[in-house]
């Protein structure tokens, strides 16, 4: 059987992108990692990319007059590589309504945090600010809206007393590369569905713990 032809798209060092790679190269493992397009023509994660034989491609979103002319050209190169599934992976820029319903329903984004709480920017120092005891990060569909679409999965990860940002940050940023490559399988084995905007995930936990704190 094909494996499903996964693009991701980044914008610094790619360190989810590297997971789905790595996951990808299982023989047993149903979706390969077909191309990886980033926004940033010197992102590490390009290098990453070129040195597991993915191919690669940057297009400056500078480069165009609004937001879904950049998009038009970021689809343009997905389809160029048969792309099935779009996966943000560190991926820095808000998409146009266009692109989110010309990817409706193929198009993930990882965020670290247990949404719908805390989305945007500097999540772990919200979480730290707000109190709470868990955080974690989740799998979703893009929306238009930020950070906003319907939730696949999500990884729990506890918030400790002497937690500064960054020690939050590199804890929830394991489960990242735990629970990404797992949604992407799902998906490629046909177990991901979108019922009246809730997700449904046939015969796999959508929920994981990290084991340790």
């Amino acid at each position: 059987m094909a494996k499903l032809k996964v693009g991701v798209l980044i914008s610094g060092r790619g360190s989810n992108m590297a997971a789905l790679i790595e996951a990808a190269r299982a023989p047993g493992y149903p979706a390969e990692i077909a191309c990886v397009l980033s926004n940033v023509a010197s992102a590490p994660g390009l290098e990453l990319a070129q040195a597991a034989a993915v191919p690669t491609a940057a297009i400056s979103h500078k480069s165009f007059a609004d937001r879904e002319s950049f998009d038009r050209a970021l689809s343009a190169e997905l389809d160029k590589h048969g792309i099935e599934l779009v996966a943000e992976a560190g991926f820095m820029r808000i998409h146009s309504p266009w692109f989110a319903e010309r990817w409706k329903g193929r198009l993930l984004n990882i965020h670290p945090s247990l949404l719908p709480a805390f989305p945007g920017l500097r999540v772990q120092q919200q979480a730290i600010d707000a109190g709470v005891r868990i955080s974690g990060c989740t799998v979703h569909f893009v929306t238009a809206e930020l950070d906003a679409g319907p939730i696949i999965a999500q990884a729990a990860v506890p918030v400790l007393p002497d937690d500064t940002a960054e020690m939050l940050a590199e804890r929830i940023l394991r489960q990242e590369h735990r629970l990404y490559p797992q949604v992407v399988r799902w998906f490629a084995e046909d177990r991901v569905h979108l019922d009246r905007g809730r997700v449904l995930v046939t015969g796999a936990p959508t929920l994981l713990f990290s084991s340790q704190p």
